[in-house]
């Protein structure tokens, strides 16, 4: 599990997703709510989603940046893009993400763009593959950023040298 992200230090941004009303048939006729789902980041590095449910639309909006704050993940980043392709799951949402040369943008539909321009990600590709449904791919976006390592990380994990980790492949001499 990722290690927890103090947003008070980081100076955050919000970008509210989708708004949803809900009503609730009752005796005396129906009473709406509103669930909010946003996404907050630093535009370095740093992103998180939440989702908010109150009787008023700005109190949703409050209590799903709130959850935000609390669920921040850190996206490792080389220059402008990520550091390789992975594909990110959650429920019916499935979302393909892959590295860009710089100049390219962020090529991304409505819910995967928000996360991906506030995790600070300037040059990316992304198709979603199964569900439109906003908070699956938000959250399949989110699973996938949090899923990405850098050269450092594999490298540690396998103890061996930077330069010795290219495309997946090590330069060890196996003797047999």
């Amino acid at each position: 599990m990722a290690k927890q992200i103090d947003a008070g230090t980081l100076d955050i941004k919000e970008k509210v997703v989708t708004i949803n009303r809900v009503a609730k048939v009752v005796k005396g006729g129906r009473t709406f709510r509103f669930s909010a789902l946003v996404v907050v980041g630093d535009e370095n590095g740093h992103v998180g989603c939440g989702m908010g449910k109150a009787a008023e639309i700005p109190d949703a909006i409050r209590k799903g940046i709130e959850d935000a704050k609390k669920n921040m993940i850190a996206v490792p980043l080389v220059g402008t893009t990520i550091p390789h392709e992975i594909v990110g799951k959650y429920c019916a949402g499935e979302v393909l993400l892959k590295p860009a040369k710089e100049g390219t943008g962020v090529i991304a539909g409505g819910a995967a763009r928000a996360v991906l321009e506030l995790a600070g990600i300037k040059d990316i590709r992304s198709k979603s593959l199964r569900s439109n449904n906003p908070k699956n791919v938000v959250s399949a976006t989110i699973q996938g950023l949090a899923s990405l390592r850098d050269v450092d990380t594999i490298a540690k994990t396998r103890s061996i040298s930077n330069t010795q980790v290219y495309r997946g492949k090590t330069d060890e001499v196996v003797n047999g």
